[in-house]
């Protein structure tokens, strides 16, 4: 059987796969279905400094291949994810976890990150830079090159562990991101976030959901987050993880092949909450089909092609 083990950062992972933050809780509840240790580790719900109630509702809602959201953050700050989350976890899942985290000024991010790093379960620190950045006129910190660099800089100054720049797509060029972030500290790069989309109800003449607009993911959306992949992987050195309509086994080393070091699924948990379970049993199978022995050696294998 072929070796399903990667290296993220210099933490060794049984398999590629994690969910990603935002599907899959704090990962006690998914506990209650399959044993979530088979995961290579998952990155758990977006978290702030405050807590926070998030966007009125509805915020969610299906559309041709895939859905939109507009959640709005809600967890229960920091310090209730340290006292509270963290402890329930630890009785479920053994690995390292990843700590997805947001704000809305560069000290945001600072502060709940320096308390995060302290904890030992995480193992990553995934900054989620898609945030508005209220002190810069609402833009969000991923959209500008500096104001990227800032966030990941001043988490760098206050935290140990590996620190992960996880990327908007909404952007001209996302590889200028990326490179600012790596040059600022960044140990790896996530990407993509959702998509920026809308959707109207011909009924009530009304947008889906109450923000009007929203994150749109699912399978619609994998081909334009390979292409991103692709692009960062050839522009940075750290490692990259892929994000973005991913689904099956097949997905995921496709991901591999276009430069990703691991990757997370993201809106198959809400419709198939076995679906990280299930790539995980097929990967081995997979990976027979198309001769691979060693998925570490898959990571940038397009590359292959392109000098041929």
């Amino acid at each position: 059987m072929g070796s399903t083990r990667v290296n993220l950062c210099g933490i060794e992972l049984d398999n590629p796969v994690i969910p990603a933050s935002g599907t899959f809780g704090y990962g006690y509840e998914f506990a209650e279905l399959y044993d979530i240790n088979c995961l290579g580790t998952f990155s758990f719900k977006g978290t702030t400094r405050e807590p926070r109630f998030g966007n009125p509702t509805p915020r969610i809602a299906e559309c041709t291949a895939g859905m939109i959201n507009a959640v709005g953050l809600q967890n229960p700050g920091v310090e209730k994810v340290i006292s509270e989350e963290l402890p329930r976890l630890r009785k479920v899942f053994r690995k390292p976890v990843m700590a997805n985290v947001s704000g809305f000024s560069v000290e945001d991010y600072a502060d709940t990150c320096r308390l995060l790093d302290r904890q030992e379960q995480v193992g990553w620190l995934e900054v989620n830079i898609s945030c508005p950045n209220v002190h810069g006129g609402g833009m969000s910190f991923g959209t500008d090159p500096a104001a990227a660099a800032s966030v990941i800089r001043a988490v760098k100054a206050v935290t140990t562990k590996p620190v992960i720049a996880k990327l908007s797509p909404n952007v001209t060029d996302i590889t200028v991101i990326a490179k600012a972030c790596e040059d600022a500290g960044a140990d790896g790069i996530s990407l993509i976030n959702t998509l920026l989309g809308m959707r109207i109800d011909l009924k009530t003449r009304r947008p889906v959901i109450a923000n009007t607009m929203g994150g749109f993911s699912g399978p619609a959306i994998f081909p334009v987050a390979l292409r991103m992949v692709y692009q960062t992987a050839r522009a940075v050195t750290v490692p990259v993880i892929g994000i973005g309509g991913v689904g099956t086994a097949e997905d995921v080393i496709e991901m591999m092949l276009a430069g990703a070091t691991a990757v997370e699924i993201g809106a198959a948990n809400l419709v198939d909450p076995f679906v990280c379970r299930d790539i995980v049993r097929d990967l081995p199978e997979v990976m027979r089909q198309y001769g691979i022995d060693d998925l570490r050696d898959v990571t940038g294998g397009v590359k292959q092609w392109e000098k041929t």
